[in-house]
């Protein structure tokens, strides 16, 4: 997920009730101000440790949550895009989508391990408990590098047919990924290495994050059409859509309230309330601020974590660079915290 996508102002509420039993309202609490250059993608929550890992352009900017502490940086990265961890062997993965790489490092110390190849634009990385293994979503390559989590060295390749984005495992040794350029899910046997179903999310149109509700096996991915396509993974068919905001980027489910969202480059953040497996409402819009576009959710504090920073005004278009980006203000990317 390397690209910042177009930034609109956002003009939604904060997020009304999900439900009587569970009523919510997001907002944002903490902003901590970080700084420091580069682009920036995925966030991960280190469960275990409890550190929050940002990738951040050529390294991996590890946090402290509560106090927004600046703890780490693990260097040796090109085009940093997403963080794994393997707490079995106490290692985590970062894909380096500029040089093909993953960067393997010490869970305690962050110390780097080493690197392995996996393929080219490595970008989404994920473990999966079954198998015990990594696998990278590889956009450009239209392939999941497998790496085998112990020994840290790639020992296998899923030719996924089209180019991937985001990837989301069952545990139970199944994983689902979405393919932005034909606005498909592929279903990946784990162990096999292998796909095994695909379908189509139309009219969704170039899918990126995608979360799961394991118990009901129900599959959520954002699309930059501007909506959530909501799949049944175990029929392997669309269920319905639902309007989110412009530039998503991240999408994730919280089990305890049946609550699914959708971070948007707008500057937002779409909830959606799981009101049965085959039932979907939105139930609110939560103001962020614009280039937020990638999240984590903490399943224990349901709080959610994203990151951006201040923009100034965009440089003229030219022929080259019809719609070019607004420049980032140094100094302030910041780490947002949303509380209930």
């Amino acid at each position: 997920m390397s690209r910042l996508p177009s930034i609109v102002l956002c003009c939604g509420a904060f997020l009304a009730a999900a439900s009587p039993a569970t009523a919510q309202s997001y907002h944002i609490a903490k902003t901590f101000t970080l700084g420091g250059d580069g682009g920036w993608d995925y966030v991960a929550l280190d469960t275990v440790g409890h550190r929050l890992f940002v990738a951040r352009q050529d390294r991996v900017m590890v946090i402290d949550p509560a106090s927004g502490k600046l703890l780490a940086e693990i260097p040796g990265l090109n085009r940093a895009h997403g963080v794994a961890f393997s707490y079995g062997t106490g290692k985590g993965f970062a894909t380096s989508g500029g040089d093909s790489g993953v960067v393997v490092f010490d869970l305690k110390t962050l110390r780097v391990l080493g690197r392995t190849t996996a393929a080219v634009d490595a970008d989404a990385v994920l473990f999966d408990p079954a198998t015990k293994h990594i696998f990278t979503f590889n956009g450009d390559a239209g392939s999941s590098s497998v790496i085998d989590a112990a020994s840290g060295q790639r020992i296998g390749s899923v030719d996924l047919g089209g180019k991937p984005e985001f990837g989301v495992t069952t545990g139970a040794g199944k994983l689902f990924a979405n393919i932005e350029d034909s606005s498909e899910v592929v279903e990946i046997d784990a162990a096999a290495m292998k796909v095994t179903r695909r379908w189509k999310l139309a009219p969704c149109e170039s899918p990126t994050g995608l979360a799961i509700d394991r118990a009901h096996g129900v599959l959520f991915s954002g699309c930059r059409s501007g909506v959530m396509a909501i799949s049944d993974a175990n029929t392997g068919k669309l269920i319905t859509t639902v309007p989110i905001g412009q530039g998503v980027d991240a999408a994730r489910f919280d089990p305890a309230t049946q609550l699914a969202f959708a971070s948007n480059g707008e500057g937002s953040i779409t909830v959606i309330h799981e009101d049965a497996p085959d039932k979907f409402t939105v139930v609110g819009t939560v103001p962020t601020k614009r280039g937020a576009r990638t999240m984590e959710l903490d399943l224990k504090t349901h709080r959610i974590f994203t990151v951006t920073a201040d923009f100034g005004p965009p440089p003229a278009p030219t022929a080259d660079r019809p719609r070019p980006r607004p420049p980032v203000l140094p100094g302030t990317f910041a780490l947002l915290e949303l509380d209930p």
